[in-house]
């Protein structure tokens, strides 16, 4: 099973009235598109803010444009744009924007229906106080982390940097992983106390190319910059910035650059992906078979 949303169908629309101003949002995935882990949101603040509230689902986000605040437990935040986190299960957080802040928003399990019982409870106003700017890194931050344009680039990673250089302090968590002309860029993870879900950042260069596997999760794709095609249970699209892409667990699905350009997207896998197992070849399956067949044939001594 799998889903495509153009960027042309995607609308924002005012978000709770009574608990907002200057809110509105797309709900892009949840359980109107039979989703079940898998609540991604396209949110946009003006000018406004949202009161105090808590959920007892897990939430990150990514910050594409703006400079909104976020009030975090007993924090208050200014992020910018590449700033991504974690909100765990039960923290209670609110949001202000002076002016216009645009961000992606990932919620695992999936938001509950109107119909459902209760999973976002509201306890006060948004708070006024005056935010400090993100500084990740300093060590005793543990929900944030900061994306920045560099951070994808593969030729500058493989230099050394003066020691003042890091905008985060550098270790195998935070590395960029590079293969088959990918490079993936993981945002939120455990290590940001990410239980139920995963969020990163997917480059391709030209000719890359992601062979026909699945997963034993879902995982959505918010394009960013560049096209790309994908196949999914046998059906080939071309994505563009802004379109949307899901998949449910063992929907096979490839993904090929074929116009010569970069590619640039924000993905998500809920639930988290296990130590092992999370990618599922096809190729690696039908090279085993075909040494099964081979085996099978070779007589066997007395």
């Amino acid at each position: 099973m799998h889903l495509l949303i153009r960027r042309e169908d995607v609308k924002l629309e005012p978000a709770l009235p009574e608990r907002s101003a200057g809110l509105t949002r797309a709900v892009l995935i949840g359980g109107h598109t039979g989703s079940t882990h898998t609540g991604l949101t396209l949110v946009e603040l003006n000018d406004g803010h949202v009161d105090c509230h808590l959920h007892s689902f897990e939430t990150t986000f990514y910050v594409m444009s703006g400079e909104p605040v976020l009030y975090f437990e007993d924090i208050a935040v200014r992020l910018k744009e590449g700033a991504c986190g974690v909100i765990p299960v039960g923290a209670r957080h609110a949001w202000r924007a002076d002016e216009t802040a645009r961000w992606i928003e990932m919620a695992s399990p999936r938001p509950r229906g109107p119909a459902e019982p209760p999973d976002t409870f509201f306890i006060g106003p948004a708070p006024d106080t005056a935010p400090v700017p993100l500084d990740v890194r300093d060590p005793r931050n543990r929900n944030f982390f900061l994306l920045t344009p560099s951070d994808m680039d593969l030729n500058r990673l493989q230099r050394g940097m003066s020691v003042d250089e890091p905008t985060v302090s550098a270790s195998m968590a935070t590395a960029a992983l590079a293969y088959s002309g990918i490079t993936v860029k993981m945002l939120v993870d455990k290590r940001l106390e990410a239980q139920l879900q995963t969020m990163f950042m997917v480059g391709y260069q030209p000719g890359a190319v992601a062979h026909p596997h699945d997963h034993p999760f879902e995982e959505s794709y918010y394009m960013l910059e560049g096209e790309v095609d994908v196949v999914a249970d046998g059906t080939r699209y071309q994505l563009r910035p802004g379109d949307v892409f899901w998949t449910g667990v063992g929907s096979i699905h490839a993904f090929y650059e074929t116009k010569g350009n970069t590619v640039l997207w924000l993905e998500t896998s809920a639930p988290g992906p296990p130590d092992r197992h999370s990618y599922r070849f096809e190729r690696d399956w039908e090279y085993l078979s075909a040494r099964l067949h081979d085996e099978a044939s070779i007589p066997v001594g007395d």
